[in-house]
């Protein structure tokens, strides 16, 4: 059996103990005893020795309003400290540790693929060339306060300094002091949001992930790129590239969510540039320092005339613009007189004047000066830009249609909603090839056409560098993306914007390529998009309609024909992968994400959503942040340039066969079984997660109504706290199954051998395999349940559950799961006695909650401790939806 490496195992036991003295202060000793009880009774429960179940059981059932809080506390601050050890053991330096080898270097890649052929002119043309996207997403998965990150952060960084061989008694003293008291300070720190953050809340999150991190970490990723680059092919990377991109939902997103109007879109905006503003402010600062000397070409002497210093006549220049727009910004926001006098609005402002001086070091032979920090600002200059963030516009696209239509009706037009796809396209293009406005001058729209426009004028009002994609949810015909770039034209847009349709469910997924087929056809929107094309795969939705392993293949050959239909037009496909966290939302390792696509399908442009705690889990430290954009950077380049094989025609059938099983399976429970709602609803948290105050947006699109208006984070978060994980593995027990008894298990494990996209597939089914738990999952019913049906649905899901895991470990020949990944099946070890009391708890707060609420009054000790068992959960299974 594995164990945890000893610098890890020791980094969780001296902060488990730390946390362990602040409890023993408060609430004191007899508190601290009894968690410690519990925690032994959880461990001798997992060890199945004889009555230790009953007795964690009574202990639990037994603990006072009072206790509640702080023994749910206690168990959900050392989950989470667990979590902050090995996020820091994943990045730690110390020699001969072993997690430096974690994520494979650039130089490694680049050289493996030039042995298989791949010449260094091609390589260094691919990663000049080279579009990654981060969108950072407002998705409601993040349970953890901002205030005890920054809390946590502090400890990493404390950890760090730790690592250091020459430490004195007296310094080692000091840095556990300080961890000490950081821990203190979060003992006594409120874990859970009382009031839901706003948009522009989520937005400023946003805003602290580049301030605190992206911005040292990313000039940093690119030297070694460059470096790596230069032992490759003889060449570096250009002064101009941007390989990575970073945008965001936050603020923009509309989607469902009446909390995001124009004028928060607009407030965002100008936040950025206030944030970017201020960013760059302490870049010139520092530069003014370096920058002293006075040697100059003629084209900067030109510029500045005769000074003593003229890199640093510039930089006050730069730096006296940058306070006039950091003071605009600031002003606009409180909506006050904003002088726009001489502020830097177009990147070109800030870049030119930073190149200017790169070229001058260059030419008087002081490149090594030119190439320090000058660098580092352009690199950032070029990729945040003035705006810091590129922020995507979401909305359905029935709100577009609505606005087209009021306007048509307005003009006598006739009835636009009742038109075919044929008359609608054609009025679109008419309007599009033709002069007039189209919005009439005195008209008055309803309030929610009101709102679309408005967002329009507010998009058209930013530069191109502040603008992410238009994203279109619910699209599926052509005029869904003409009637966009027609109300952006109206507002007054002069450059074009990428419009980008979201293909979510099943029968959209099916019927994508048909649709941008039909969109590709449209001469003017051909011109329109100047050969390049973004398209947005929805994974959550397909998988709550579909199941896990339909929509994975849905997923799949959508992208295949998308990619060859874009080829058969001339047009660059990039696709956008609207991946979460979870295996049921689409995660799981970024790079065997990547290197499963379809071949051709990464084609040097990759975008993806990063929502929630995943963004603090990839990107929350600069260390972890470089490994992150390393990870995706050499997957996106390897998946361009040795792409996998094609599957063989055998593979595809047998997909079918599987898939055909596997949907009419899922389906059959979540829509057809009647018991199924009632059973949802009763044996998970579902209902309670309205009352943790996770983000600006409502866990439904409507306010009444199933599963199906059910958003998929919240459908997630629910099945994985009671350890279920229904939605990840629901039909792949079936289809298993079923190919057990066809005795098709051969072919699967040839399918695992030879086709990546199978193989990542078994293997995220298998780590959520690991995480569910039978015994857990029947608590819940034994504490929540009292119809004999449901109880009947509870027992049979269990027993396909377990049916599942026989299934999964025939097909890869193992004993137990997570055989071949011994360090993640000794973590969940490691955490179970400290997730198992918060299950048990959960449940029982889960009951006293509902008795309570039938009688009008929740005492708020229970209610405040069932919050923070959702949290500790969480924390304990390393995501929420």
């Amino acid at each position: 059996m594995t164990e945890l490496h000893p610098d890890l195992r020791e980094n969780v036991r001296m902060l488990g103990e730390l946390l362990g003295q602040s409890i023993q202060q408060h609430p004191g000793q007899e508190c601290y005893e009894l968690i410690e009880e519990i925690r032994a009774a959880a461990k001798a429960d997992r060890r199945q020795e004889s009555g230790s179940g009953q007795r964690l059981v009574s202990l639990l059932r037994n603990l006072t309003d009072d206790q509640l809080l702080p023994v749910t506390r206690a168990f959900n601050q050392f989950l989470n400290l667990a979590n902050l050890a090995e996020q820091y053991h994943g990045i730690r330096r110390k020699r001969g540790h072993q997690s430096d080898l974690m994520v494979e270097s650039l130089s490694d890649v680049f050289n493996r693929l030039g042995k298989g052929g791949v010449s260094p002119e091609e390589l260094h043309r691919r990663v000049a060339d080279l579009r990654i996207e981060f969108v950072l997403t407002a998705h409601p998965t993040e349970v953890a306060r901002r205030t005890l990150i920054m809390k946590y952060d502090e400890v990493s960084e404390c950890l760090a300094r730790l690592d250091h061989d020459d430490l004195m008694p007296a310094e080692r003293d000091e840095i556990i002091s300080r961890i000490a008291r950081l821990i203190t300070e979060a003992w006594h720190t409120d874990e859970i949001r009382h009031e839901r953050p706003t948009a522009v809340d989520e937005a400023k999150w946003g805003f602290a992930v580049i301030e605190n991190s992206l911005w040292e970490a990313l000039p940093r990723f690119l030297r070694s790129l460059d470096a790596s680059l230069v032992d490759a092919t003889g060449k570096g990377l250009p002064i101009h590239a941007t390989p990575i991109r970073i945008a965001s939902w936050m603020g923009g997103d509309r989607d469902g969510n009446p909390n995001v109007t124009h004028d928060v879109t607009r407030e965002v905006f100008l936040l950025g540039r206030w944030m970017a503003a201020d960013l760059y402010l302490r870049d010139i600062g520092a530069l003014r320092a370096e920058l002293s000397m006075w040697q100059a070409s003629d084209e900067l002497r030109e510029r500045v005339g005769d000074v003593r210093e003229p890199y640093r006549q510039v930089l006050g220049e730069l730096r006296e613009r940058l306070v006039r727009t950091r003071d605009w910004a600031e002003a606009s926001i409180k909506g006050k007189p904003a002088d726009a006098s001489d502020i830097l609005f177009e990147n070109e402002d800030f870049t030119a004047p930073l190149e200017l001086c790169y070229r001058s070091l260059v030419e008087c032979g002081l490149e090594s000066i030119a190439n320090g920090p000058l660098l580092d600002t352009i690199r950032r200059a070029h990729t945040f830009g003035l705006p810091l963030i590129r922020l995507d516009i979401r909305q359905e696209a029935s709100r577009h249609a609505e606005a087209v239509a009021e306007m048509v009706d307005y003009l006598g037009l006739g009835d636009y909603l009742s038109w075919p796809e044929k008359a609608r396209q054609e009025f679109l293009i008419r309007e599009l090839q033709g002069r007039r406005p189209l919005v009439p001058r005195h008209w008055e729209p309803s309030d929610s056409v009101r709102e679309v426009l408005e967002t329009c004028q507010v998009v058209a009002q930013q530069t191109p560098e502040a603008l992410g994609s238009y994203v279109i949810s619910m699209a599926s015909t052509p005029s869904d993306v003409l009637s966009v770039i027609l109300l952006l034209r109206e507002a007054g847009m002069k450059y074009p914007m990428r419009v980008v349709p979201l293909f979510e469910t099943l029968d959209d997924l099916r019927g994508a390529p048909d649709s941008m087929a039909a969109l590709y056809e449209v001469e003017w929107y051909r011109e329109y998009c100047q050969g390049l094309q973004e398209v947005m795969i929805g994974y959550s939705d397909s998988s709550k309609d579909a199941g896990q392993l339909m929509a994975a293949w849905a997923q799949y050959q959508a992208q295949e024909k998308l990619t060859h239909v874009a080829r058969q037009y001339g047009v660059h496909l990039t696709l956008f992968h609207g991946r979460g966290g979870t295996v049921g939302r689409g995660g799981g390792p970024a790079n065997r994400a990547i290197l499963s696509q379809p071949p051709g399908s990464v084609n040097g442009s990759f975008r993806i959503t990063e929502q929630g705690e995943m963004i603090r889990f990839k990107f929350g430290l600069p260390e972890l942040a470089i490994q992150s954009l390393t990870l995706y950077t050499t997957a996106v380049v390897e998946a361009t340039l040795a792409p996998p094989p094609e599957p063989e025609p055998e593979w595809r059938e047998t997909m079918d066969w599987l898939t055909e099983r596997s949907l009419k399976a899922y389906r059959d429970v979540v829509r057809e079984n009647p018991d199924f709602v009632p059973y949802f609803r009763q044996v998970t948290p579902e209902q309670a997660l309205g009352k943790l105050a996770l983000g600006s947006r409502p866990a439904r699109r409507k306010a009444t109504g199933g599963v199906e208006s059910l958003r998929a984070i919240p459908w997630i978060f629910a099945w994985t706290q009671m350890r279920l994980m229904l939605p990840s593995w629901l039909g792949s027990d079936v289809a298993l199954e079923a190919a057990a008894k066809d005795g098709r298990l051969d072919k699967l494990r040839a399918m695992m051998e030879g086709w990546p996209f199978f193989r990542t597939y078994v293997d995220m089914l298998e780590m959520v395999l690991a995480k569910a738990d039978l015994r857990i999952a029947s608590y819940y019913e034994q504490a929540l349940l009292d119809d004999a049906g449901l109880k009947a649905l509870g027992a049979d899901l269990r027993e396909r559950l377990q049916g599942c895991i026989r299934r999964l470990l025939e097909l890869k020949k193992q004993d137990e799961l997570l055989e071949a990944e011994p360090v993640f099946a000794h973590s969940m070890r490691v955490r179970n006695p400290y997730t198992d009391p918060l299950h048990y708890l959960q449940a029982e707060l889960l009951r006293r909650d509902r008795e309570s609420e039938g009688k009008g009054e929740v005492p708020e000790l229970v209610e405040r401790a069932l919050k923070v068992t959702m949290a500790g959960i969480a924390a304990g299974m390393r995501n929420t939806g």
